[in-house]
């Protein structure tokens, strides 16, 4: 059985969802948003809370850090597109900063 998690979002859903998703946006079929930090200390901290709840999740993101930014990219591979995986991973990682 697929969970619901699983299922592809159509495209208005995720603008909808995105509404209340602070400072998450689309960008190439995935979410995005940079967070900034005061350094890179907070930047790896921040990191690092991230990965605790990903792993729980058993979702986990794609991400660039350099510094005090990182660079958040969410989608779910296995689907194939945006998933409410990922947009309760968003609300996640806004919720830990």
């Amino acid at each position: 059985m697929i969970s619901y998690g699983m299922h592809v979002l159509p495209e208005d859903q995720i603008r909808i969802e995105l509404r209340d998703l602070k400072g998450w946006s689309l960008q190439n079929g995935k979410l995005y948003k940079e967070f900034v930090f005061a350094d890179f200390v907070e930047a790896f901290g921040f990191m690092t809370k991230a990965a605790l709840h990903a792993e729980k999740m058993n979702h986990h993101p794609e991400w660039l850090n350099v510094y005090n930014k990182l660079s958040v990219y969410l989608t779910t591979h296995d689907a194939g597109g945006i998933t409410a995986n990922d947009i309760k991973l968003a609300r996640t990682l806004n919720s830990i900063k």
